[in-house]
């Protein structure tokens, strides 16, 4: 856990630890890849990556881009994550478009067909995992989460049936935040990823982290069962980790 003085350092932050993991991934394994979240700290973050002055010690025509959740909208709408991504990050640094690849959206190939749509996602994650990945997903090298005040991460919320989905890609119909139809990373999906960061900003963050690191279940909060392969890493700003015992903040910064 690494807790910083407030949002705007906690966004700069993260985008430096980003740059660093995804550059020593490729220089591991000559590509890399990332699952971004939305949410106003990930889209903060975003805009940071795309600020700083070393951002190009990523190589961006060999860094994949996927998402851990999608609201069920039109292609270009404001509140899609895709759409905020764009505008935050992606138009400004020189992905391969191919590498790429966003969450379906209404007016996409399988239409209003939810379903169908999860099942593509899941297609497409099967066909760009490798053997080495053992299973039907890639093994991202970093995986952002966003957690809301009732725990929810990606659009995996309290004691919702998308909980006890054994699929890749999850279908979310009626989801108690707007809109109701969305599109998620299972568990088993965000678990593949090498390492998972949550990224947490805000006093109203406090109690759903407080219950997830204390031990809370993963079906009244689904951030309690998040964990990467490799390493899980909370991310908060002092508001969030405000009702955390000081004995389990590993590092703060001034």
């Amino acid at each position: 856990m690494v807790v910083h003085r407030d949002a705007t350092l906690l966004a700069k932050a993260v985008a430096a630890r980003i740059i660093t993991g995804i550059a020593d991934a490729q220089a591991a394994r000559g590509s890399a890849s990332i699952v971004l979240t939305g949410g106003g700290i990930g889209g903060a973050t975003l805009r940071e990556l795309a600020a700083s002055p070393a951002r190009d010690a990523i190589d961006w025509g060999h860094l994949d881009v996927w998402w851990g959740d999608e609201r069920f909208l039109p292609s270009g709408h404001p509140e899609r994550n895709e759409t905020q991504a764009r505008e935050a990050l992606l138009a400004h640094v020189p992905l391969r478009a191919e590498r790429i690849h966003p969450m379906a959206a209404t007016d996409g190939p399988d239409g209003d067909d939810l379903d169908g749509a999860a099942l593509r996602y899941a297609d497409e994650l099967r066909t760009a995992a490798q053997p080495e990945d053992h299973g039907p997903v890639p093994a991202f090298d970093i995986l952002l989460l966003g957690v809301g005040p009732d725990g929810h991460v990606a659009s995996l919320f309290p004691e919702s049936p998308a909980l006890y989905d054994e699929r890749t890609v999850v279908p979310v119909r009626g989801a108690p935040k707007p809109p109701p139809l969305r599109l998620s990373l299972s568990t088993a999906a965000i678990n593949s990823a090498r390492e998972v960061w949550v990224i947490a900003a805000g006093e109203e963050k406090a109690p759903a982290v407080r219950m997830t690191l204390g031990g809370a279940g993963p079906t009244a909060i689904p951030a309690a069962g998040i964990r990467g392969r490799v390493a899980t890493r909370w991310l908060l700003d002092r508001a969030a980790s405000a009702d955390i015992p000081v004995a389990l903040t590993r590092i703060s910064s001034p």
